[in-house]
């Protein structure tokens, strides 16, 4: 389950890390000359995309909050308490071994990875958009798993959420390897990334994970994703998002990952978030999770059981 994404992508430069200016330094270069992101680097963090609740005002934490945040969220999340029952056990699934969300919050100890709104939340739905998403709910209440395009990406082994795009940290899975050559930076879920200036695809060509172009400014890769298809829906969005993504080498041990969703018929205003991606020092594994995975198999067939168990149930009450 430790496995990743191999990314190809070209490296930009910030103006700012965390808020504040950042000491000057001068990345490793490619052989033809770009800012050098290689490496096997991993997102894991215990700050959440959206600040909390209890948070709600308060941009960073002090050192000491931050340090009885970590430690109570460690505790919270041990997933080494089974609970007192074999249902219990079972129903816990993975143990601790498994996971990797990391150890503590990011270095600046803001308390979202959201820094744009600067109250840390996405934006709301647009009316649109909460009909799309009203849609989607009745459609899978009515056919939860009438077949195996009735699950999610995630649940097919289709698409992984912390792949991306955007990147965001789970509860493991948030290793990436960036490999570089010239013209193009690449994801394990075959994210290629081209910095040649060649155009976008086609409007009627639509990818799961959008059509990615690359280019440099300064030492900074940015990305442009287009093209995506409504089964991505990205906290809710449509086809039409497009997302602006920044990768800068800040330091030896930083690439500052940034990205901006910008979809005015699915978010109220655009929104932006920023996640250092820290150095693995270890290989990439693979995750061997892929469509065709026997759980398909126990899925469907639990569901046919379920919808029998209920027809003879509403049968005996007649």
């Amino acid at each position: 389950m430790r496995g990743g994404t191999v990314l190809l992508i070209a490296s930009f430069a910030c103006s700012s890390l965390f808020g504040q200016a950042a000491k000057p330094w001068t990345p490793p270069r490619t052989p033809d000359g770009q800012p050098d992101l290689q490496g096997v680097w991993t997102t894991s963090t215990l700050t959440s995309l959206e600040r909390p609740a209890e948070f709600a005002g308060k941009e960073f934490l002090s050192p000491a909050e931050a340090a009885a945040y970590e430690k109570r969220l460690l505790d919270q999340g041990n997933r080494d308490r089974r609970g007192d029952s074999a249902e219990a056990d079972a129903a816990g699934a993975y143990n601790e071994f498994w996971f990797e969300k990391g150890s503590g919050v990011v270095e600046s100890r803001r308390t979202s990875l959201i820094v744009d709104p600067p109250h840390g939340k996405i934006p709301p739905l647009t009316p649109e958009a909460q009909k799309r998403a009203a849609a989607r709910a009745a459609y899978r209440r009515q056919h939860p798993a009438d077949g195996p395009e009735d699950f999610t990406m995630a649940n097919r082994c289709i698409l992984w959420g912390t792949a991306g795009p955007p990147m965001l940290p789970g509860g493991y899975n948030n290793n990436y390897q960036i490999i570089q050559s010239p013209g193009y930076v690449m994801i394990h879920d075959a994210r290629v990334i081209p910095t040649d200036n060649s155009p976008h695809l086609p409007k009627n060509v639509r990818l799961l994970m959008g059509d990615p172009r690359g280019h440099w400014e300064g030492n900074t890769l940015v990305v442009e994703t287009t093209n995506f298809t409504d089964k991505t829906a990205f906290r809710g969005s449509s086809k039409d998002l497009r997302l602006i993504e920044r990768f800068t080498r800040t330091g030896p041990d930083t690439v500052m990952y940034e990205f901006t969703v910008n979809d005015p018929a699915s978010f109220t205003k655009p929104w932006s978030a920023q996640i250092p991606m820290k150095p693995k020092r270890q290989p990439l594994f693979e995750y061997a999770c892929h469509e065709g995975n026997y759980a398909m198999d126990g899925m469907l067939g639990g569901a046919r059981k379920e919808e029998a168990a209920a027809a003879q149930k509403q049968t005996g009450s007649q």
